[in-house]
Protein backbone atom coordinates (compact mmCIF):
# COMPACT_ATOMS: atom_id res chain seq x y z
CA UNK A 1 0.00 0.00 0.00
CA UNK A 2 1.10 3.58 -0.64
CA UNK A 3 1.35 6.17 2.13
CA UNK A 4 -2.13 7.61 1.52
CA UNK A 5 -3.73 4.16 1.58
CA UNK A 6 -1.84 3.23 4.74
CA UNK A 7 -2.99 6.38 6.51
CA UNK A 8 -6.57 5.82 5.38
CA UNK A 9 -6.46 2.23 6.60
CA UNK A 10 -5.07 3.34 9.98
CA UNK A 11 -7.91 5.86 10.34
CA UNK A 12 -10.53 3.29 9.38
CA UNK A 13 -8.99 0.80 11.80
CA UNK A 14 -9.15 3.42 14.57
CA UNK A 15 -12.82 4.05 13.80
CA UNK A 16 -13.34 0.29 13.91
CA UNK A 17 -11.65 0.12 17.32
CA UNK A 18 -13.73 2.99 18.70
CA UNK A 19 -16.90 1.41 17.34
CA UNK A 20 -16.06 -1.81 19.18
CA UNK A 21 -14.94 -0.18 22.45
CA UNK A 22 -17.56 2.54 22.90
CA UNK A 23 -20.93 0.70 23.16
CA UNK A 24 -22.23 0.15 26.73
CA UNK A 25 -21.34 -3.25 28.14
CA UNK A 26 -19.45 -5.09 30.88
CA UNK A 27 -16.03 -3.66 30.04
CA UNK A 28 -17.17 -0.05 30.04
CA UNK A 29 -19.08 -0.68 33.26
CA UNK A 30 -15.85 -1.76 34.96
CA UNK A 31 -13.86 1.12 33.47
CA UNK A 32 -16.52 3.57 34.64
CA UNK A 33 -16.57 2.13 38.14
CA UNK A 34 -12.79 2.25 38.49
CA UNK A 35 -12.61 5.78 37.05
CA UNK A 36 -15.11 7.43 39.37
CA UNK A 37 -14.09 5.51 42.50
CA UNK A 38 -10.30 5.55 42.12
CA UNK A 39 -9.44 8.14 39.49
CA UNK A 40 -8.37 8.47 35.86
CA UNK A 41 -5.29 6.25 36.08
CA UNK A 42 -7.28 3.42 37.64
CA UNK A 43 -9.82 3.69 34.81
CA UNK A 44 -7.08 3.60 32.17
CA UNK A 45 -5.49 0.62 33.93
CA UNK A 46 -8.81 -1.24 33.81
CA UNK A 47 -9.08 -0.41 30.12
CA UNK A 48 -5.59 -1.79 29.56
CA UNK A 49 -6.73 -5.02 31.19
CA UNK A 50 -9.55 -5.34 28.67
CA UNK A 51 -7.25 -4.44 25.75
CA UNK A 52 -4.65 -6.97 26.95
CA UNK A 53 -7.30 -9.66 26.66
CA UNK A 54 -8.06 -8.47 23.12
CA UNK A 55 -4.37 -8.71 22.27
CA UNK A 56 -4.25 -12.24 23.69
CA UNK A 57 -7.25 -13.20 21.55
CA UNK A 58 -5.47 -11.65 18.57
CA UNK A 59 -2.38 -13.81 19.21
CA UNK A 60 -4.57 -16.90 19.57
CA UNK A 61 -6.22 -16.01 16.27
CA UNK A 62 -2.80 -15.86 14.63
CA UNK A 63 -2.06 -19.30 16.08
CA UNK A 64 -5.31 -20.71 14.71
CA UNK A 65 -6.87 -21.42 18.12
CA UNK A 66 -9.79 -19.07 17.53
CA UNK A 67 -10.73 -20.87 14.32
CA UNK A 68 -10.87 -24.18 16.21
CA UNK A 69 -13.03 -22.68 18.96
CA UNK A 70 -15.40 -21.31 16.34
CA UNK A 71 -16.47 -24.86 15.50
CA UNK A 72 -16.79 -26.04 19.14
CA UNK A 73 -20.33 -25.04 20.16
CA UNK A 74 -20.27 -26.82 23.52
CA UNK A 75 -16.96 -25.26 24.55
CA UNK A 76 -18.27 -21.81 23.60
CA UNK A 77 -21.44 -22.38 25.64
CA UNK A 78 -19.40 -23.38 28.70
CA UNK A 79 -17.26 -20.24 28.32
CA UNK A 80 -20.40 -18.09 28.01
CA UNK A 81 -21.83 -19.61 31.21
CA UNK A 82 -18.59 -19.14 33.11
CA UNK A 83 -18.38 -15.57 31.90
CA UNK A 84 -21.92 -14.98 33.15
CA UNK A 85 -21.01 -16.23 36.63
CA UNK A 86 -17.92 -14.00 36.71
CA UNK A 87 -20.04 -11.00 35.77
CA UNK A 88 -22.55 -11.75 38.53
CA UNK A 89 -19.72 -11.88 41.04
CA UNK A 90 -18.33 -8.54 39.90
CA UNK A 91 -21.86 -7.08 39.91
CA UNK A 92 -22.08 -7.91 43.62
CA UNK A 93 -18.64 -6.36 44.14
CA UNK A 94 -19.69 -3.17 42.33
CA UNK A 95 -22.82 -2.90 44.48
CA UNK A 96 -20.71 -3.24 47.62
CA UNK A 97 -18.33 -0.54 46.34
CA UNK A 98 -21.24 1.80 45.70
CA UNK A 99 -22.61 1.31 49.20
CA UNK A 100 -19.17 1.99 50.70
CA UNK A 101 -18.77 5.24 48.73
CA UNK A 102 -22.29 6.36 49.66
CA UNK A 103 -21.64 5.64 53.34
CA UNK A 104 -18.34 7.54 53.21
CA UNK A 105 -20.07 10.52 51.64
CA UNK A 106 -22.74 10.52 54.34
CA UNK A 107 -20.01 10.43 57.01
CA UNK A 108 -18.33 13.42 55.39
CA UNK A 109 -21.60 15.34 55.25
CA UNK A 110 -22.21 14.70 58.95
CA UNK A 111 -18.70 15.97 59.78
CA UNK A 112 -16.98 12.63 60.27
CA UNK A 113 -13.62 11.88 58.62
CA UNK A 114 -13.08 9.43 55.80
CA UNK A 115 -15.38 10.86 53.15
CA UNK A 116 -14.33 11.41 49.55
CA UNK A 117 -15.77 12.49 46.24
CA UNK A 118 -15.48 10.92 42.83
CA UNK A 119 -11.96 10.67 41.50
CA UNK A 120 -10.21 11.60 44.73
CA UNK A 121 -9.07 8.08 45.54
CA UNK A 122 -7.01 7.85 42.34
CA UNK A 123 -4.19 10.23 43.28
CA UNK A 124 -1.69 7.41 43.84
CA UNK A 125 -0.72 4.50 41.65
CA UNK A 126 -3.51 1.92 41.07
CA UNK A 127 -3.10 -1.42 42.83
CA UNK A 128 -3.83 -3.46 39.71
CA UNK A 129 -7.24 -4.58 40.94
CA UNK A 130 -9.06 -2.91 38.07
CA UNK A 131 -6.64 -4.38 35.52
CA UNK A 132 -7.19 -7.91 36.88
CA UNK A 133 -10.96 -7.49 37.03
CA UNK A 134 -11.23 -6.18 33.46
CA UNK A 135 -8.78 -8.77 32.14
CA UNK A 136 -10.70 -11.69 33.67
CA UNK A 137 -14.04 -10.27 32.50
CA UNK A 138 -12.72 -9.73 28.99
CA UNK A 139 -11.32 -13.25 28.79
CA UNK A 140 -14.75 -14.64 29.67
CA UNK A 141 -16.86 -12.04 27.85
CA UNK A 142 -18.82 -13.88 25.11
CA UNK A 143 -18.98 -10.75 22.94
CA UNK A 144 -15.21 -10.49 22.79
CA UNK A 145 -14.77 -14.23 22.37
CA UNK A 146 -17.30 -14.39 19.54
CA UNK A 147 -15.79 -11.32 17.88
CA UNK A 148 -12.31 -12.85 17.75
CA UNK A 149 -13.45 -16.30 16.63
CA UNK A 150 -15.45 -14.75 13.78
CA UNK A 151 -14.53 -11.21 12.72
CA UNK A 152 -11.12 -11.32 14.41
CA UNK A 153 -10.06 -14.30 12.35
CA UNK A 154 -11.36 -12.54 9.25
CA UNK A 155 -9.25 -9.45 9.98
CA UNK A 156 -6.13 -11.55 9.42
CA UNK A 157 -7.23 -12.72 5.99
CA UNK A 158 -7.46 -10.65 2.77
CA UNK A 159 -11.04 -9.56 2.18
CA UNK A 160 -13.58 -7.05 3.51
CA UNK A 161 -15.56 -6.53 6.73
CA UNK A 162 -18.61 -4.38 7.53
CA UNK A 163 -17.56 -2.52 10.70
CA UNK A 164 -20.91 -1.44 12.13
CA UNK A 165 -22.74 -4.70 11.38
CA UNK A 166 -20.86 -6.30 14.31
CA UNK A 167 -22.13 -3.86 16.92
CA UNK A 168 -24.95 -5.02 19.26
CA UNK A 169 -28.16 -5.13 17.25
CA UNK A 170 -26.36 -5.62 13.95
CA UNK A 171 -25.46 -1.96 13.59
CA UNK A 172 -28.98 -0.88 12.56
CA UNK A 173 -28.97 1.86 9.90
CA UNK A 174 -25.17 2.12 10.11
CA UNK A 175 -24.70 -1.39 8.71
CA UNK A 176 -23.02 -1.26 5.31
CA UNK A 177 -21.76 2.32 5.69
CA UNK A 178 -18.16 1.41 6.63
CA UNK A 179 -16.72 -1.60 4.79
CA UNK A 180 -12.93 -1.97 5.01
CA UNK A 181 -10.21 -4.14 3.54
CA UNK A 182 -8.77 -6.79 5.85
CA UNK A 183 -5.47 -8.63 6.05
CA UNK A 184 -3.54 -5.39 6.63
CA UNK A 185 -1.13 -4.65 9.49
CA UNK A 186 -2.21 -1.00 9.31
CA UNK A 187 -5.83 -1.98 9.91
CA UNK A 188 -4.90 -3.98 13.02
CA UNK A 189 -2.64 -1.19 14.32
CA UNK A 190 -5.48 1.30 13.83
CA UNK A 191 -7.91 -1.07 15.57
CA UNK A 192 -5.85 -1.24 18.75
CA UNK A 193 -5.08 2.47 18.47
CA UNK A 194 -8.80 3.28 18.44
CA UNK A 195 -9.36 1.10 21.50
CA UNK A 196 -6.46 2.91 23.18
CA UNK A 197 -8.02 6.31 22.48
CA UNK A 198 -11.26 5.16 24.10
CA UNK A 199 -9.69 3.73 27.26
CA UNK A 200 -7.77 6.99 27.80
CA UNK A 201 -10.57 9.43 26.92
CA UNK A 202 -13.54 7.68 28.54
CA UNK A 203 -12.07 7.67 32.09
CA UNK A 204 -11.01 11.32 31.67
CA UNK A 205 -14.57 12.29 30.79
CA UNK A 206 -16.00 10.37 33.73
CA UNK A 207 -13.56 11.82 36.25
CA UNK A 208 -14.20 15.34 34.92
CA UNK A 209 -17.95 14.90 35.39
CA UNK A 210 -17.54 13.17 38.74
CA UNK A 211 -15.64 16.09 40.25
CA UNK A 212 -18.66 18.29 39.57
CA UNK A 213 -21.34 15.91 40.90
CA UNK A 214 -20.91 14.59 44.43
CA UNK A 215 -23.34 11.70 43.95
CA UNK A 216 -21.81 10.60 40.62
CA UNK A 217 -19.52 7.89 42.04
CA UNK A 218 -22.16 5.79 43.86
CA UNK A 219 -24.55 6.23 40.93
CA UNK A 220 -21.98 4.90 38.46
CA UNK A 221 -21.10 2.02 40.81
CA UNK A 222 -24.80 1.13 41.05
CA UNK A 223 -25.22 1.34 37.27
CA UNK A 224 -22.12 -0.83 36.83
CA UNK A 225 -23.66 -3.44 39.13
CA UNK A 226 -26.93 -3.40 37.17
CA UNK A 227 -25.16 -3.70 33.79
CA UNK A 228 -22.90 -6.54 34.97
CA UNK A 229 -25.80 -8.38 36.60
CA UNK A 230 -27.93 -8.02 33.48
CA UNK A 231 -25.22 -9.39 31.22
CA UNK A 232 -24.41 -12.11 33.76
CA UNK A 233 -27.99 -13.38 33.92
CA UNK A 234 -28.33 -13.20 30.13
CA UNK A 235 -25.11 -15.14 29.51
CA UNK A 236 -25.94 -17.80 32.12
CA UNK A 237 -29.38 -18.27 30.57
CA UNK A 238 -27.93 -18.46 27.06
CA UNK A 239 -25.35 -21.05 28.11
CA UNK A 240 -27.97 -23.13 29.94
CA UNK A 241 -30.38 -23.21 27.03
CA UNK A 242 -27.55 -24.05 24.61
CA UNK A 243 -26.21 -26.91 26.70
CA UNK A 244 -29.65 -28.34 27.47
CA UNK A 245 -31.13 -27.72 24.03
Amino acid sequence: MDVATTIATLVVGAVFGLALAAPPGPMNAVIAEESVLRGWLAGVTAGLGAMSADFLFFVLSLAGVAAVLRDAATARAVMVGFGGLIMLYFAYDAAQEGQAVLAAGEDATSGESGGFTAGETGDGLPDGRGFRKAFVLALTNPYQILFWVTVGVGLLEPGTVDVFSHLPGGGGPLAGTLVVNTGSAALLAGLFGGIGVWIVGFPALLVGVGRRVDTFAPAVAALSAVVLAGFGVTFCWTATTTLLG
